[in-house]
């Protein structure tokens, strides 16, 4: 093969999960918007924002319109959004980009957003990861487009006068990698990835450390402070009461929930994002050191190792299904890293690692995304703790049959066929819910 397999590590394991994690400060989708409003004022001179307009992609449409942005007074809003990116963004922030937003800042994007000056659209026609933001100031017009990652700027202008993307050249020849590196994914086996576990070295090890420090923050806000729904801390209380029963699935539940609670919640603590979203990082990672308490480990790295199996599996589903889609990412394909880790994490062999995989796929496919939002953390906790069992279920022999479903012989070939369902048998599902979405009555101008 010319490489070993530390070499490999190195080369594209670890390489992926550079390009696939990143801090970012909320919803990833508002942040992408506010990004690509931020870039685009900062072509022109200071002074005030005489309007700010924004077209996404439909999938970044439902993930922005209900999620509370930080710094917003717990608001919602894919304009709202655009509105505080133009006004008080940071662009040097990248996904951390409402950051720095202070309350006359706020201020003066709900102004605009008040008379009218802020406004967003369904792009026409666009697929894949896309935001275009135009701001007007002074007579002059900016325009920025985010596409293809959340914090890739592919294009800048001032009065239709195109510019280069210099500042972003860095992360451009990522994601002209990261493709690469995905099919590289893609051609592994749940055997070999667990191979490449063992040579995970002290800079990896403290690279993930690092990422789940950042996640396990939200889950302890979400505890103590119970934002969003409550979905943890309510389970925690019910807990305590002895109305639910502590085991490690359900204490990997409710820590999940904790975080996506605060994630969700709008609180201003930034989380690790794995493949486009924190939350998937978070239910990827978070139930993965839960079980863990309750295990007997004789090498604490063995922990970061299984949270590594884990974002590895959810990165290889999230390739063959797309960055954004109508499957929820947090609970299917998060999910099922975190039924590999458990099962690999607990002494399982390869052969029960990768049914694990299959046991979860059986069971949640499809569980679909109708949007950002705080009960997220509803749903993702529910198969967090189901992929937990999943993983228990495979180390004790019980694996779904090849012949059951879109299950198959293999945990890679299951996976190719959750992508082939997602990419085109549910091809009408995400219209659907975007439907369901902007004309419910509940759908003030505010979520717009």
């Amino acid at each position: 093969m010319g490489l070993s397999i530390k070499d490999i590590l190195h080369n594209n394991a670890r390489q992926i999960l550079l390009l696939e994690t990143d801090p970012g400060l909320g919803c990833t989708e508002p942040a992408a918007i506010g990004l690509c409003a931020a870039v685009a004022a900062a072509l022109l001179k200071p002074g005030e924002i005489d309007s700010v307009t924004v077209e996404t992609d439909p999938n970044i449409y439902k993930n922005a319109m209900g999620v509370i942005i930080p710094h917003s007074g717990f608001s919602a809003g894919v304009a709202l959004a655009a509105a505080m990116g133009a006004v008080a963004g940071d662009p040097a922030k990248k996904l951390e980009v409402f950051s720095g937003v202070e309350p006359r800042g706020l201020e003066k994007a709900r102004e605009l957003l008040h008379q009218g000056k802020a406004t967003a659209t369904i792009a026409t026609g666009a697929t894949g990861l896309y935001v275009k933001a135009t701001v007007v100031s002074g007579g002059r017009t900016a325009t920025a487009v985010v596409s293809g990652c959340h914090d890739t700027i592919t294009y800048r202008s001032v009065d239709g006068q195109e510019l280069p993307c210099d500042a972003a050249s860095e992360r451009k020849t990522g994601d002209q990698l990261l493709p690469e590196l995905q099919e590289w994914l893609l051609g592994m086996t749940i055997t070999e990835l667990t191979y490449l576990l063992d040579e995970m070295d002290a800079s990896d090890i403290r690279y993930v450390r690092e990422g789940i420090d950042l996640n396990l923050a939200l889950v302890e806000y979400g505890l103590s402070r119970g934002p969003g729904i409550a979905v943890g801390r309510t389970q925690l209380s019910l807990m305590r009461r002895g109305l639910l029963k502590e085991d490690m699935a359900l204490w990997a539940s409710i820590r999940t929930a904790a975080g996506i609670d605060s994630r969700m919640g709008g609180v201003p603590l930034p989380a690790m994002t794995l493949a486009g979203s924190g939350n998937q990082c978070i239910a990827a990672g978070v139930p993965v050191v839960s079980v863990a308490r309750y295990a007997t480990l004789e090498d604490e790295s063995l922990t970061m190792k299984a949270v590594m199996l884990s974002y590895l599996v959810t990165c290889c589903i999230k390739a063959g299904v797309g960055r954004l889609s109508c499957l929820c990412g947090s609970g299917v394909a998060a999910g099922a890293g975190v039924a590999a880790a458990t099962a690999y994490l607990l002494g399982g062999s390869a052969e029960a690692v990768g049914g694990a995989v299959k046991n979860h796929i059986a069971c949640f496919t499809p569980v679909c995304c109708d949007g950002a939002k705080t009960s997220c953390a509803l749903k993702v906790a529910e198969l967090a703790g189901s992929a937990v069992k999943n993983g228990l279920l495979a180390i004790s022999g019980c694996v779904v049959r090849a012949t059951d479903g879109i299950v198959d012989q293999s945990p890679e070939q299951t996976m190719r066929n959750l992508g082939k369902v997602v990419r085109e048998g549910l091809t009408g599902l995400d219209p659907a819910v975007l439907d369901v979405m902007l004309n419910k009555k509940y759908a003030a101008q505010t979520l717009l």
